[in-house]
């Protein structure tokens, strides 16, 4: 179904989650906060995003389960919001011809180079998702990037192509309703999973890893995810473990 997303620009702003986060209770449900620059934007892992100014699409859209269209959510399947968030992603990125790839949690890539990165924060109350603030950096027109940032890919370094900010993100807003739309489904959750599971980078080729709680290096093979969220891993040796966010780190 095709839904109303009011969407507020900003020149300049903090954050744009940040900005989401204050105006809950004020702002509806579905709405975009957009932002041509952020001086403070938030990265997963505690990380600042860096993006030019007026050059990419930053924004953050707030999620209230329950409402247009949109079931309730138990707390323990949170997950899903970071799945629909990717696919979304994913599916305007095949909008532009671009292959992507849904590195778990949810950063995006192109082949070996990210072209977004995407922070879900999440408000659970008496066992129940109560609103999330998905927010969403995609790489649209830059084309250098600071040295200290170790992979980066645009959409207009792939195409070659110019893209219009505003324009760009109704049209992510649309892709949003459509992924949206499968939650509703007897089936929805479990299509959900299998799209993201589709769309998993690595997901079954040996590649190594770092166990960051222990410091080991390691080759393994993603097999999946599991219940909670957490990325499951078959190591050389045939054992398999659940990692959850921060314990593992790709090895590029």
């Amino acid at each position: 179904m095709k839904r109303e997303h009011d969407i507020i620009w900003h020149q300049t702003i903090d954050s744009t989650n940040s900005e989401a986060a204050r105006r809950m209770s004020e702002i509806d449900n579905l709405s975009v906060i957009a932002a041509e620059f952020q001086t403070a934007g938030r990265g997963q892992r505690g990380n600042r995003w860096n993006s030019k100014a007026a050059e990419n699409l930053t924004f953050s859209i707030i999620v209230r389960p329950g409402k247009d269209g949109i079931p309730a959510i138990p707390a323990a399947g949170q997950f899903v919001i970071s799945e629909i968030t990717a696919l979304t992603t994913v599916r305007y990125l095949d909008s532009k011809g671009i292959a992507a790839s849904i590195k778990w949690p949810n950063d995006i890539y192109f082949n070996d180079s990210k072209i977004c990165g995407i922070l879900i924060e999440n408000c659970v109350r008496e066992g129940l998702l109560l609103w999330s603030i998905c927010g969403v950096g995609i790489n649209l027109n830059q084309e250098t990037f600071p040295s200290d940032i170790p992979n980066p890919v645009s959409v207009k370094l792939i195409t070659g192509k110019e893209c219009i900010l505003s324009d760009e993100l109704l049209l992510w807003t649309e892709c949003f309703d459509h992924v949206a739309d499968l939650l509703s489904m007897p089936d929805g959750k479990e299509k959900i999973e299998r799209m993201y599971l589709d769309k998993m980078y690595r997901k079954g080729i040996m590649a190594a890893y770092l166990d960051t709680l222990s410091g080991e290096t390691f080759y393994g093979c993603i097999q999946g995810i599991s219940e909670t969220g957490c990325l499951r891993v078959m190591k050389e040796d045939g054992s398999l473990k659940d990692f959850a966010f921060k314990e593992i780190q790709y090895i590029i």
